[in-house]
């Protein structure tokens, strides 16, 4: 089921809008169909698809270029029809190395019935795990340049994965960011930062909206301080889909050990979760 243009249209315009307002807007980050029910359905203003999340939920390991791009955009398009909201996609690298590839997949993710999406330098490769400077600002400018041929204003982000792969360069970090920004992303983001300190050198270093990634090193602090600090944008990646297994793994494992059922007395109640499930998608 493909969105209609004009439904996309007004998803894409509503997505950029968010960037632009002040403060920062949270992102929450669900891995299938019905978690993007319940986020839709709590309030939040946009969603973010998770790569981990999905590679998870199929009994896969993530970062390692296990999940390919049609079981990726499948799974995107199912989120974003589920719900009204605008959805962006986690694209990981653009499962491609070739600008022309990366051009490919982000005319696939519109097709899918995205309006955003991120590309990242890291490579997939344990001995090779960031692309050089050069080859990564060259697949950005190809993603950009493919998304401003799109007939919506689809959000590209740019991802430099330094400090998720150790290598903790704060200096070439922003300088990426900064060459991706000039190559013609609209979002900026580091994942994996270590500290305020940080979030605020790549906030006052970059003339674009940045992502900040909760959870971690960032785990305790607000959506306030992280506003304070410059970021636009925050999501929680795998963070929801980790928790969700955390709570399935300790229920089993009381299950399995006491022989006794009163953990499901904290599951959602069925009639709510299938009056949840059951209400019509509407964009009012």
């Amino acid at each position: 089921m493909n969105l209609a243009e004009d439904d996309q249209f007004r998803r894409a315009v509503a997505f950029r809008a968010l960037h632009e307002a002040d403060g920062a807007f949270v992102i929450p980050n669900p891995w299938d169909a019905g978690t993007a029910r319940l986020l839709a359905d709590l309030g939040y203003p946009a969603l973010a698809t998770t790569s981990a999340g999905l590679a998870f939920a199929l009994g896969r390991p993530d970062a390692v270029n296990l999940v390919d791009r049609t079981e990726t955009l499948r799974n995107a398009g199912e989120i974003a029809v589920a719900t009204p909201l605008p959805v962006s996609g986690d694209l990981e690298s653009g499962f491609a190395r070739t600008p022309d590839e990366i051009a490919e997949t982000i005319r696939l993710a519109a097709e899918a019935g995205l309006v955003g999406g991120s590309i990242e330098d890291a490579t997939g490769e344990p001995g090779e795990p960031i692309y050089p400077l050069a080859v990564a600002v060259d697949r950005v400018a190809a993603a950009a340049e493919a998304a401003k041929a799109l007939p919506f204003p689809f959000t590209l982000t740019a991802r430099a994965e330094n400090f998720g792969h150790g290598r903790r360069d704060l200096d070439d970090t922003i300088a990426r960011l900064r060459a991706y920004a000039e190559a013609g992303a609209d979002v900026l983001f580091a994942p994996s930062l270590p500290d305020l300190d940080a979030v605020r050198a790549v906030c006052r270093s970059v003339s674009r909206p940045v992502n900040v990634l909760a959870g971690g090193a960032l785990g305790g602090f607000t959506v306030a301080e992280l506003s304070d600090c410059g970021a636009s944008r925050i999501s929680v990646g795998s963070g929801l889909a980790r928790l969700a297994l955390a709570s399935l793994v300790r229920a089993a494992r009381e299950i399995l050990a006491d022989g006794r059922f009163e953990v499901l007395a904290d599951a959602l109640p069925y009639a709510e979760m299938n009056t949840l499930m059951s209400a019509p998608v509407s964009a009012d």
